[in-house]
């Protein structure tokens, strides 16, 4: 099945992407992401005003098949959570770069985006990861 990616969105190599909206982004996890998980049944989130660093788990989502640490590609304070996604948690799986999305939050360093990969660079990682058979 191919990947989808969102050219507006920069990527880490956890696979979260983040779309930047002037001093906020949004984040949520790629499309590759939700295809390894399967059906997403939950995810948990952190509180409004929870700030985490680069690379720091801020919630968790979970799957028939697995549950899974979910990373801030760069550090930031939370300001507003997706709601939808505690009645509807398959909208990761069905709009994983638009109504899917987690948290909203406040970029503390915008140079931190530089070490995220585009669209093009993240769609030939997930490539290599396929091929060699791991996530």
């Amino acid at each position: 099945m191919p990947v989808k990616v969102d050219s507006r969105c920069r990527y880490a190599k956890t696979h979260e992407w983040v779309r930047v909206e002037g001093d906020m982004g949004y984040v949520g996890i790629t499309d590759y992401a939700q295809q390894q998980l399967s059906d997403v049944v939950f995810v948990e989130m952190p509180e409004v005003g929870d700030s985490f660093e680069k690379g720091e788990a801020f919630g968790v989502v979970e799957s028939v098949k697995a549950a899974s640490d979910v990373y801030l590609p760069v550090a930031g304070e939370v300001v507003e959570l997706n709601e939808e996604l505690e009645d509807s948690p398959d909208l990761v799986n069905r709009d994983p770069y638009g109504d899917g999305w987690f948290v909203k939050f406040v970029i503390e360093d915008h140079d931190e985006l530089d070490s995220l990969m585009d669209a093009e660079a993240y769609q030939q990682f997930v490539e290599r990861v396929k091929d060699e058979g791991g996530q």
